[in-house]
């Protein structure tokens, strides 16, 4: 019950400064937390001085009794009750007549009484039975407060009950000064600390106020800008650091939408021009047929070169922006390189390439995208091809690799002897509109985006592309996919499989 009050309170405290500067904020917290340990601290200190001042008052009463029960000690045994009585008097009227102070026998007989207590009490009884360990109370005498103890001792075989007392007027004129003095220091402490948390809080969200300021002149006009970096070491130093190493993300992203544009345009640009000119050529004058022909097939051909940038362009930009999605199914790795191997062999026997198709195994399944996977070895044929001069091979391999840490995978390779790349431009050929060599076959140079668009379909199928090349000596582009187990196979294809055994 207690938890759940505490929870209000906090969530009450957080209701009520949300809508608060942080500053002020942090300078409430700081004031809460500092004002709950004063009051924890002002309350222990006053609980440790009542204590201390209670153990003093106890051992004076205890003190008191002892002086009793050694004076009578002193006393002849068996002195009778009278001559005892006479010489306790004789000696406490000096030492105790102004103390709450009185002692009387087992009999019921007072042999002393202060006279400070006659004077107040003159008909008071004293109960003859007390513990032997003696009893503490307080009582009001007059309008005094006085703190007593009744205790019982056995001198010479007789018990006497002891009776003394404490006036709390000077105890509770301390505890009172003690805690007007606590109360006003608290008040100072937290006020001290009420303005030292607000200038601390300050100080401290200065650098804040400082990035904010900052981050709020930063524009697309200036993304090269940065965001001071602090020394401190501590979470503003990485707050700032992470919000530089957002800003480079940010920066190298715009970059690349810029130059995607700029080279989009540039590429769209040559086509566009050329259809232009080739029209207004051919409406120019009138022309015969042959002519007219003749334009129509190199615009055709200048247009099915714009749909496969276009193409390309879109497929990029689905991808950058996240709504491409490849849909992964368990494949048969055989039956497409067959099938794209068979599309392949009448373009390269047409600029004399001997072409081979090397596939070890009639059955390897993977999870793939059918329609993506094709496109990722066209896209790596179609540049053997252009790339390959006439007389040289290319290959396109599938075969097994067996894996250290788990089962085989699949590797598909891609291996020409063509005119090779160099380690420098190894590292560019993945990068958008990049074209580093004119091609050998085709009157289409190319747009520089094919080997992005592989990549990005490898790496959707967790693979990558490894490229192993030097000129002169041709290129081997390859990806590893991992293998499926069998009982993830289709359903119909494990039915021809058991139809085939049984058969057999």
């Amino acid at each position: 019950m207690e938890s759940h009050n505490t929870n209000n309170t906090a969530k009450e405290f957080n209701l009520i400064t949300f809508n608060l500067p942080l500053r002020v904020r942090l300078t409430l917290w700081y004031s809460l937390v500092f004002a709950t340990a004063l009051f924890w601290l002002g309350f222990a200190s006053l609980w440790m001085v009542h204590r201390a001042i209670d153990d003093l008052e106890k051992n004076e009463l205890q003190q008191r009794v002892r002086s009793a029960g050694r004076f009578i000690e002193a006393q002849p045994a068996h002195e009778p009750t009278a001559e005892l009585r006479d010489a306790i008097t004789a000696a406490y009227n000096v030492s105790h007549g102004s103390k709450w102070e009185q002692i009387i026998d087992e009999h019921g007989n007072w042999l002393y009484r202060s006279p400070h207590v006659a004077s107040v009490y003159p008909q008071l009884v004293l109960p003859q039975q007390a513990s032997q360990a003696g009893v503490y109370f307080t009582y009001t005498a007059d309008s005094i407060h006085v703190r007593a103890l009744i205790e019982s001792i056995t001198i010479h075989g007789v018990r006497y009950t002891v009776q003394t007392g404490l006036t709390l007027s000077k105890t509770l004129a301390i505890l009172s000064n003690f805690s007007i003095q606590l109360s006003l220091l608290t008040a100072l402490g937290l006020f001290l600390s009420s303005l030292a948390g607000y200038f601390m809080s300050r100080k401290a969200l200065t650098p804040i106020a400082s990035i904010a300021s900052e981050a709020q002149r930063i524009n697309d006009k200036n993304l090269n800008s940065r965001l001071p970096e602090l020394q401190t070491r501590d979470e503003l130093a990485a707050l700032s650091n992470t919000l530089n190493q957002m800003l480079s993300r940010i920066e190298a992203g715009y970059q690349s939408v810029r130059s995607f544009t700029a080279n989009a345009a540039h590429e769209l640009r040559s086509p566009v021009a050329l259809l232009r000119a080739e029209t207004e050529v051919a409406l120019a004058f009138p022309r015969d047929t042959a002519y007219y022909r003749d334009t129509c097939e190199r615009v055709l051909h200048n247009s099915v070169q714009m749909t496969h940038l276009i193409d390309q362009l879109l497929s990029l930009a689905r991808a950058d922006a996240g709504v491409e999605v490849l849909s992964l199914e368990p494949l048969n790795l055989p039956d497409l390189i067959d099938e794209v191997a068979q599309e392949w062999a009448e373009r390269f026997a047409e600029v004399q390439i001997q072409f081979l198709c090397n596939v070890d195994t009639s059955e390897l399944w993977v999870e793939a995208d059918y329609v993506a996977l094709k496109c990722l070895l066209n896209i790596l044929l179609e540049n053997a091809w252009r790339y390959t001069p006439s007389g040289q091979s290319v290959s396109l391999a599938l075969c097994k690799r067996v894996q250290s840490t788990g089962p085989f995978s699949a590797e598909i390779s891609v291996t020409d002897t063509g005119i090779g790349i160099s380690p420098d431009d190894q590292g560019r050929i993945f990068q958008r509109f990049c074209r580093i060599a004119q091609p050998l076959h085709g009157d289409f140079t190319g747009s520089g985006l094919g080997l992005v668009l592989a990549l990005w379909i490898a790496e959707r199928h967790g693979s990558a592309i490894q490229l192993q090349s030097s000129p002169g000596n041709g290129s081997r582009f390859s990806l590893l996919l991992a293998n499926i187990p069998a009982d993830q196979k289709p359903a119909e294809h494990q039915s021809i499989q058991i139809d085939e055994a049984i058969h057999v």
